[in-house]
């Protein structure tokens, strides 16, 4: 358990209040994803090291009240990090291989290996299906289109250290070493902002252009359309992470998991 208060700061337009936390259950879950029509979130729990491959990784299920329905509802991953939906398949970045889960039944379907991939990062899924997944180590975000991989960006169009990743609407951003980025159609990235501490991990659109950002160190930020930021969350002196986030923007929750404390925290964006 952790004492919160809500952050406050100059011309703060924004803040965070917390409405719960789960059990410390979850065994270090990396990546928190909402689904709105089974009104459930999934984790993507590590249960180890975040690069190796020893079975132990598992997806989880928790509640919208931050009761834990399963703590490990899919077992036999590695390292899973980021998860994208689309329709009843649940998409996991799993080290070097993307993975197929039935969200029916919690089986796992299919693999898509990707080739000469080290460290498989985020997932994102477009109104098509397409999926894309990014490769931090690689410095390269891939895509599978029709059940075949290819390279989507590279460390040619300026990558350096790619981490979350967002389809939305027409438009696809990327966080990469403290900044986030849209990638225009000739594949060349425009900033958005940077400067963001503490390794750059999750990225969710609130409204408009306007997004929340969390920072795997600990942090959490409100970056609006016109590049400006707010720190809406620091816990780093608590040393509690702030993984990759998953958000219901309807309501307006914001759900962190805290990685090495192995539970997920429920916000409201005020």
């Amino acid at each position: 358990m952790f004492s919160f208060f809500i952050v406050s700061a100059n011309a703060q337009q924004h803040q965070l209040v917390m409405k719960w936390q789960t059990d410390t259950l979850l065994k270090v879950p990396e990546s928190v994803l909402y689904d709105a029509k089974n009104k459930v979130l999934y984790t993507a729990n590590i249960d180890g090291q975040p690069n190796e491959k020893d079975g132990k990784g598992s997806i989880g299920k928790v509640g919208l009240d931050g009761k834990i329905i399963a703590a490990e509802w899919v077992r036999g991953l590695n390292a899973p990090k980021g998860m994208g939906l689309y329709k009843k398949t649940l998409y996991v970045a799993d080290v070097d291989q993307v993975v197929a889960i039935n969200i029916k039944d919690g089986t796992i379907e299919k693999t898509y290996p990707v080739s000469g991939a080290v460290f498989l990062n985020d997932v994102t899924v477009d109104r098509k299906g397409v999926v894309y997944v990014s490769d931090s180590r690689t410095k390269k975000v891939h895509r599978i289109r029709k059940g075949q991989v290819t390279t989507f960006l590279d460390s040619l169009g300026g990558l350096r250290g790619p981490n979350g990743v967002l389809a939305h609407g027409k438009n696809f951003y990327v966080l990469d070493a403290g900044g986030l980025y849209r990638v225009e159609e000739d594949k060349k990235l425009t900033k958005i902002t940077d400067g963001m501490e503490g390794g750059t991990d999750g990225v969710e659109n609130v409204t408009g252009d306007d997004f929340i950002v969390s920072c795997w160190g600990g942090v959490v930020y409100y970056v609006s359309g016109n590049g400006t930021k707010e720190k809406l969350l620091d816990t780093r002196n608590q040393k509690i992470n702030s993984a990759d986030i998953g958000y219901d923007a309807k309501n307006r929750i914001l759900y962190v998991p805290t990685f090495w404390k192995n539970n997920v925290v429920a916000y409201e964006l005020k």
